[in-house]
């Protein structure tokens, strides 16, 4: 304390506990841990462990963002299950009520109040089921996708959701298809992908949508497309083609995590700036594909998934810290 600040000229404030939202280049003296502290910004982003699910669990829903977020549906390795969990920053709380349709390989959008499922695998084949969210319990809305399909791509809010692509079998068909949903209907938008694929992921809104990844003509591609409301255009592609990803962000600032490519399941995070992907040198701790994913490029959540092995489902959890994002470190002196 003293050498610091007869060095700098200045003196440090001394707190009982962090400030709640402390200023880049703020440095406190931390009474309660004895130790002295700064928030800076990261140059690397990088993953943490979370606290683990209470349904371990693969190709299920997830929306929201990192300290709100909503997992629902998927299947244990069993078989589909409606089973609804709302993470809050640090631990996971299951809901009583599931949804209505139990089912896998989900479309998803909206908050971890305001949530909206759709499409999916029941098990028996593809549906169009769509069911809202209020933060307590699902409700079924009696009109569903014009085209049922699982591995669906999707965005969105409750309201105005977006969904593309995807896959039924028997007989194996692949979609490019757009879906728009105003809160009661779906239409069918003239704008369809410009690469047929399924098990791909997608980011942003209605209106501005980047979607990535997913598997076409047998194998994954790392096609990248943008939507503005009505047509989609080709963008750079994924440095590492894969499917089954998890995702966060917007169009113009997209996170992908995970998935599966042709060599196996991944860890490998990449950025999406609105114009090329650049692979991040920190992957996630645990290697996996049909997780689920929300948050943003900058503090996204990653949960769930197919880790290979027996048993194959995971319930870990990883938080997202990206790079230029503000963060509290320790300071030591040698």
């Amino acid at each position: 304390m003293a050498d610091y600040i007869n060095i700098r000229g200045q003196s440090i404030e001394v707190v009982a506990s962090d400030p709640a939202n402390p200023t880049v280049g703020q440095i406190w003296y931390n009474s309660t841990s004895n130790t002295l502290k700064a928030n800076n910004v990261t140059t690397v982003g990088a993953w943490a462990t979370g606290s683990n699910m209470n349904t371990a669990r693969y190709l299920l829903g997830g929306v929201g963002i990192q300290t709100a977020a909503l997992a629902f549906g998927g299947s244990p390795g069993t078989g589909p299950v409606g089973a609804t969990e709302e993470y809050n920053g640090s631990t996971w709380a299951s809901n009583p009520t599931g949804l209505n349709t139990a089912r896998t390989a989900i479309g998803e959008a909206g908050t971890q109040t305001a949530g909206l499922a759709f499409g999916g695998n029941p098990g028996t084949g593809a549906v169009g089921a769509t069911e809202e969210y209020d933060g307590s319990t699902w409700t079924s809305n009696p009109t569903g996708l014009n085209t049922s399909r699982y591995y669906i791509g999707c965005s969105g809010t409750q309201t105005a959701a977006l969904g593309f692509g995807g896959y039924t079998y028997p007989p194996p068909v692949a979609y490019s298809a757009t879906e728009e949903y105003d809160g009661s209907t779906w239409t069918t938008s003239p704008g369809s992908l410009n690469t047929t694929r399924f098990a791909l992921k997608g980011s942003g809104t209605q209106t501005a949508t980047v979607a990535f990844g997913g598997v076409a003509t047998g194998t994954a591609t790392g096609a990248t497309e943008e939507y503005n409301g009505s047509t989609w255009t080709s963008s750079g592609s994924l440095n590492t083609a894969r499917y089954n990803t998890g995702d966060a962000g917007v169009q113009t600032a997209a996170l992908a995590f995970g998935g599966e490519a042709p060599g196996g399941k991944l860890a490998a995070t990449e950025e999406y700036n609105g114009t090329s992907w650049t692979t991040n040198p920190v992957s996630m701790n645990t290697t996996r594909q049909g997780l689920g994913g929300a948050g943003t490029q900058t503090a996204a959540l990653g949960f769930g998934g197919d880790v290979g092995g027996s048993p194959f489902t995971t319930a870990a959890t990883e938080e997202w810290t990206g790079a230029g994002s503000p963060n509290t470190v320790t300071i030591t002196a040698s």
